[in-house]
């Protein structure tokens, strides 16, 4: 396989590198993976514990590491709020950028849902009421404001939890939602000049998506397998490319929720996508929601216009999905973990299904991370499953935190980050 190319930040690391940051949500390539080495596989709240600093709230934001600092936003009663702490544990400063946090889902989740982003210059934030604001990394405003007041108020059932991407200097975001009812829905895919703020150009996503179908909690990202690159969005039951240039819409996939020929079931009015497109050079893995189907795109010159019938774009499709965890596509292989810790692996080229297994019954509402040849999987009820990678099913380690956890792990310059909703763990091997 083709050497991973994909980015999704201004920071482009080398493979070979051991030590990376970890500059925004799916890490330095975008896609989950760590190059990193010498990580433990055995924790728990004392073992391997490095230093854990308790947080002025819970969040699902995954934090960001560059160098000698970590950035994440947090709820802090009603304040939302973005905070920079030292990889030595410790506050560095902590900044209010918004008021009026709204807790979803009974608590599990709030408006600090979206991740930031960082280039070890500047730290983007966004939340669920619609502020977006840039900081330095010491933590002074460089611009400020809210999304809502340009682009319309958000119609989204469980909040506005879309993490804004960053990508050569411009800051891009999908803004998908719509009231619930039966009427169509108009989505925003918009660039903005990362420095200032300023937009650069806003597009119209219009869909045929009706009801909670119009809703979507996942990311967008930029497809650059060093030959061409576009901007992906995932929502109201399609994926689609736009120029990075202009907004143009470039391509897109429908058909995924029912009736149709990739998914056989009735129309879902409840079919909201949550878990983001998996990504590799050639491919792109499109999940959808509950019992629909998972679809492998080949990117290629055909994938344009509207390629949903178009079966030469088609590398395989499946009949189940992850419903909030990303598909990790490591050394040709493609994994998907379910809300309830089931997790399988395929083939990324044939889509074979090479097993398929449980691991804690519980909610998982996290992405894992690939590290050492390890899969880290963390449940929301603080239950943290180590698997080996390959094609066969390994559990390595079990470990038990005992608070929630809904952000995704992280690992930075030797250490593996843990955010719960109660504290930041730092875990490092005991020396």
């Amino acid at each position: 396989m083709k050497t991973f190319s994909l980015i999704l930040t201004v920071c482009m690391l080398p493979a070979v590198s051991l030590a990376e940051n970890w500059p925004q949500w799916r890490g330095p390539n975008g896609n989950s993976v760590s190059n990193e080495t010498g990580i433990p596989v055995e924790w728990s709240k004392t073992k391997n514990v490095a230093w854990r600093l308790e947080l002025p709230g819970s969040a699902g934001a995954t934090p960001v590491v560059w160098e000698d600092q970590i950035f994440l936003t947090s709820a802090e009663g009603d304040d939302l709020v973005l905070m920079s702490v030292s990889t030595s544990g410790k506050e560095l400063w902590k900044k209010k950028v918004a008021t009026g946090n709204q807790d979803a889902r009974s608590g599990e989740g709030n408006s600090a849902s979206a991740s930031p982003t960082t280039d070890g210059k500047h730290v983007w934030c966004f939340f669920g009421t619609g502020d977006l604001a840039c900081y330095t990394v010491d933590g002074e405003e460089v611009w400020a404001y809210n999304v809502q007041e340009k682009y319309g108020r958000f119609s989204i059932q469980f909040g506005m939890t879309s993490t804004p991407i960053l990508y050569k200097g411009d800051l891009y975001l999908q803004l998908i939602h719509g009231e619930m009812r039966e009427d169509y829905t108009v989505g925003k895919v918009i660039k903005l000049d990362s420095k200032t703020g300023k937009e650069i150009w806003a597009v119209d996503r219009p869909s045929n998506a009706t009801f909670e179908c119009k809703h979507s909690y996942a990311s967008p990202f930029v497809y650059d397998d060093g030959k061409q690159s576009f901007l992906v969005t995932h929502g109201a039951d399609f994926t689609g490319g736009y120029s990075l240039e202009d907004g143009t819409e470039l391509w897109r996939f429908e058909g995924l929720n029912g009736p149709s020929k990739y998914n056989p079931g009735k129309l879902d009015p409840t079919f909201r996508f949550v878990s983001s497109p998996g990504v590799v050079d050639g491919s792109i893995i499109i999940p959808t929601a509950k019992r629909g189907p998972t679809i492998a795109l080949k990117v290629s010159d055909a994938l344009s216009g509207n390629a949903t019938e178009k079966e030469q774009v088609v590398r395989w499709a499946m009949d189940k999905t992850p419903d909030v965890s990303i598909p990790i596509v490591h050394e040709g292989l493609v994994y998907f973990f379910r809300k309830d810790g089931r997790v399988f692996c395929v083939d990324l080229k044939t889509g074979e299904e090479l097993y398929y297994e449980r691991t804690h019954t519980s909610q998982h509402r996290s992405t894992p991370i690939v590290v050492d040849g390890h899969l880290i999987f963390c449940a929301k009820d603080g239950f943290c499953t180590v698997l080996k990678t390959g094609r066969k099913f390994e559990i390595v380690a079990e470990n038990e935190m005992s608070e929630p956890i809904t952000a995704s792990p992280v690992v930075s310059n030797g250490v593996l980050y843990l955010r719960t909703y109660e504290a930041l763990y730092a875990i490092k091997a005991e020396k």
